[in-house]
């Protein structure tokens, strides 16, 4: 996959209402070398705030230096940390976890954190291979089917089907959006 890939996934998610305007705060939790901050920074555009978390403090050194160059009017904020842990993270417009959460394997406690960093009607994206069996690669994956009870029941809204690309690995990848409801 490449940049225009990257953006695909994320676009229908990213630009709906009010989560792409020049002042949006987005997270991307586990994001390794950047490609998907990458991909935020591009929808989002100049202004916006991207708060990048890894625990590679290399992945995240090269990612600075990649938005940066690409664009600079992007206001990027790097957490070296476990995004599994709390990170004292509020009122996010979104947040994107992409091929990151199949890391995990109680992804209850996770799902709770990031509900709550997004505002009401804050949007969650998931980036993740179809599939309900891993590799030693991609060890707890979850099909769209499985994420959507998976983020019912983690108190999000319904996840929507944003876009599809094939992958070499376990056959296909898909973007899914979703939002902490408002109460």
């Amino acid at each position: 996959m490449d940049h225009s890939d990257h953006v695909a996934l994320l676009r229908d998610g990213v630009l709906t209402g009010d989560t792409a305007s020049s002042d949006a705060a987005w997270a991307d939790l586990g994001s390794g070398g950047g490609a998907f901050t990458l991909a935020l920074a591009d929808l989002l555009g100049p202004g916006a705030t991207i708060i990048s978390v890894d625990r590679d403090t290399r992945a995240l050194a090269e990612q600075r230096a990649l938005v940066a160059a690409r664009f600079p009017q992007t206001r990027l904020t790097q957490i070296t940390g476990d995004f599994t842990r709390p990170l004292g993270l509020s009122s996010l417009d979104g947040i994107v976890m992409a091929n990151s959460l199949h890391f995990v394997r109680d992804k209850a406690p996770v799902l709770a954190l990031a509900h709550g960093y997004l505002r009401p009607g804050g949007r969650l994206i998931l980036v993740e291979y179809n599939a309900d069996r891993g590799n030693p690669w991609v060890p707890w994956p979850m099909a769209f089917p499985t994420w959507q009870r998976i983020a019912t029941g983690a108190g999000f809204s319904m996840p929507r089907l944003l876009a599809t690309r094939p992958s070499r690995f376990l056959r296909e990848i898909y973007s899914a959006a979703c939002e902490r409801e408002i109460t």
